[in-house]
């Protein structure tokens, strides 16, 4: 299988026909002018001279905004440009990110000439008064409509949905999680709702009308969906706004960020829970009360296991009083941990009854 490379360009807030009350595109990417044709070109040949492997699948995605909600001829523009990139074999393929709103047969069809491979909905919720709540300007049912039409014209169906959302609940995330599977997208983001300067939130928290998720309950929930979408096969392929120089810790100087669960590592944190649970889980299988153990698992994932400032040893050894050795295998299967006993409470033990005697 080919490693599969994207080459991001930002086209913020074109095609959004208002701001959502959480939503301020061109702060979430940083990015303040208007694309180009020129900016296209430019990033793509920034791209293909940076990567180091040459025989990979590669994709131009067109991310923020509504792109289908742009004027048709800012979109054939910049569609223009990563095509003759497409026909001549230097890229694979186009992915955009739009609203469900904006989506129907005709649209779909022109797409489809330009090779456009994967089309995002951002859905946020399926519940119709957290959309209103939200300003969201369409309902679930535009969800349902326009991931059947991207499925039927054999398109790659994405989701975008949020967490802590104003007046959403854990019960209504996992709501929205589970209608999501029924449409049968093959990737999911997940992004936690973070409070952004110059947004309606931001008038909301400040006058006390909105709270957001403390950073461990929406890596909970995040995690929670997470085990949801991989039982149904669905790749979650980013958790979390992406960091840059504005979108960071609301302490650091010219951060955009007012409040809410931001994280460096956000994903991290989220997979490193999902390996504490299955380290637990592996350890109690045992069936004996173990000291030591050590675990087997592939360099790339040493980070997930050890947890974010060593945190999964600490709640191991603390909480169970199990002390940890990590055993690194380029040969271990990806993703996956072998935990074998190094030491039982049982040869404490006998070692004490060895010193009496």
């Amino acid at each position: 299988m080919k490693k599969q490379y994207i080459i991001p360009i930002f086209v913020p807030h074109l095609g959004c026909p208002n701001d959502c009350t959480f939503c301020n595109q061109k702060k979430i990417s940083g990015q303040m002018k208007e694309v180009t044709a020129k900016d296209v070109k430019e990033t793509i040949e920034y791209y293909l001279n940076s990567f180091k492997e040459k025989n990979v699948y590669t994709e131009v995605a067109f991310f923020g905004g509504s792109f289908t909600g742009i004027e048709l001829e800012k979109q054939n523009e910049l569609l223009d440009v990563a095509y003759e990139y497409i026909k001549e074999k230097k890229i694979d393929g186009i992915r955009i990110s739009t609203r469900p709103d904006y989506i129907d047969k005709k649209t779909l069809k022109r797409l489809k000439k330009y090779k456009v491979k994967t089309i995002e909905l951002g859905v946020q919720s399926t519940n119709d008064y957290v959309l209103k709540k939200c300003k969201r300007g369409h309902t679930y049912n535009d969800v349902r409509k326009a991931s059947k039409l991207i499925r039927w014209y054999g398109f790659n169906l994405g989701h975008q949905m949020m967490i802590g959302l104003p007046e959403s609940t854990e019960r209504d995330e996992y709501k929205t999680a589970e209608d999501l599977a029924k449409l049968k997208p093959k990737i999911v983001r997940i992004y936690p709702v973070l409070v952004i300067k110059g947004t309606e939130l931001e008038k909301e928290y400040n006058t006390g009308n909105y709270e957001p998720l403390e950073l461990n309950k929406a890596v909970e929930r995040c995690k929670e969906l997470c085990y949801f979408f991989a039982s149904k096969k669905i790749n979650v392929i980013r958790i979390g706004l992406q960091s840059t120089e504005t979108i960071c810790d609301p302490s650091n100087e010219g951060s955009e960020v007012v409040a809410g669960p931001y994280h460096e590592t956000f994903r991290q944190l989220v997979e490193s829970e999902m390996y504490y649970d299955t380290m637990v889980k592996k350890i109690k299988e045992l069936d004996t009360k173990v000291k030591e153990v050590e675990i087997v698992v592939n360099p790339l994932n040493v980070n997930n296991v050890v947890g974010y400032k060593r945190n999964n040893i600490e709640k191991l050894k603390n909480t169970y009083n199990v002390d940890v050795k990590i055993m690194q295998d380029k040969s271990f299967p990806l993703e996956d941990i072998e935990i074998n006993i190094l030491k039982e409470y049982k040869d404490f033990k006998d070692d004490d009854e060895n010193v009496k005697k």
